[in-house]
């Protein structure tokens, strides 16, 4: 038995040194930003971090817990001289970070007042093969949508760049929400993306849509009353906010109708239910000659 242990073993060691080697290795908090809802977003710099969108690290503030790691996707790009996560203040834990920041306080926290972090990773995800397909959908549920702040940032400085190079041409993106608390950090990241693409006339490359879910009819009326506005009064965006679940089989159709003969990459962040739909959907809605429609669906989970 010895035999078959003492290898796995070994690896696991070195795996568990090499972690520990990446965790004492210094990391500056540069910023950090208080957004609605208790959501806060940490702006960091390491020495000789490399990061590709869609990732994640885990987390350690010995001011709160000197053993407790909590993994966070990455919400920066890659182009971005520094990496980012947001945080939700939803427990214990995310309580004690948020107040070792000095976010609890109404005067401003100097730099070296902020408290010191021990980061591991960047670890991968299913998300970086974003840029090996030309058509898109991402699908984010709840607080799902965070990998996609990454791909959506690193699209657009890719595109200002050197868009004839990209060879991602079209996103579909899918944002499913229970309520509107997550909506305000992440719309702002979209209406700059709307308004910039609006001012390279290229509007058709994001195509977007929020749905609210956990919304009855009653409530969903209140705000029907001012569709007609310029902007939704829920995000700012042009998009207007759709109530209820999306018909994935109608979403899938269209998008088959409109790129035929593409593969089709189809990200999902989110729950298992969720998953199933789209798997069978992706499977369903590709064509068995190797020159028609393929999606390919692909997921991570939190």
């Amino acid at each position: 038995t010895w035999k078959w242990v003492v290898g796995p073993m070994f690896l696991y060691l070195c795996e568990r040194l090499v972690r520990f080697w990446r965790s004492q290795q210094k990391v500056v908090i540069t910023k950090v930003v208080i957004h609605p809802f208790k959501t806060i977003e940490l702006q960091m710099m390491k020495k000789g971090f490399k990061m590709e969108v869609g990732q994640y690290i885990f987390v350690k503030c010995p001011a709160v817990s000197k053993l407790e790691w909590h993994p966070f996707t990455l919400t920066s790009a890659p182009e971005e001289d520094y990496f980012s996560i947001h945080v939700r203040i939803v427990g214990d834990w995310t309580e004690g970070l948020f107040n070792a920041c000095g976010c609890d306080k109404q005067e401003f926290q100097e730099a070296w007042k902020l408290p010191k972090i021990a980061v591991d990773g960047p670890f991968g995800t299913a998300s970086e093969d974003v840029f090996s397909y030309e058509i898109v959908m991402l699908v984010g549920a709840g607080i799902g949508v965070t990998p996609f702040a990454s791909v959506l940032k690193s699209v657009w400085y890719k595109y200002c760049h050197d868009a004839t190079n990209l060879k991602l041409k079209k996103i579909y993106f899918y944002w499913l929400c229970r309520d509107t608390h997550a909506f305000e950090w992440f719309a702002d990241l979209l209406q700059s993306l709307e308004a910039q693409m609006q001012e390279r006339n290229n509007a058709e490359f994001l195509s977007y849509n929020i749905y609210l879910t956990g919304w009855d009819e009653t409530q969903a009326t209140h705000f029907a009353v001012h569709h007609e506005e310029e902007k939704d009064v829920i995000t700012g965006l042009k998009q207007k906010t759709l109530y209820g679940r999306p018909n994935w089989e109608n979403e899938f159709k269209t998008i088959a109708g409109k790129h035929p003969g593409s593969r089709i990459g189809v990200f999902l962040c989110g729950p298992e239910g969720l998953a199933d739909t789209l798997n069978k959907q992706s499977i369903s809605n590709s064509e068995a000659d190797p020159r028609g429609v393929h999606f390919i669906f692909n997921k991570e989970n939190f």
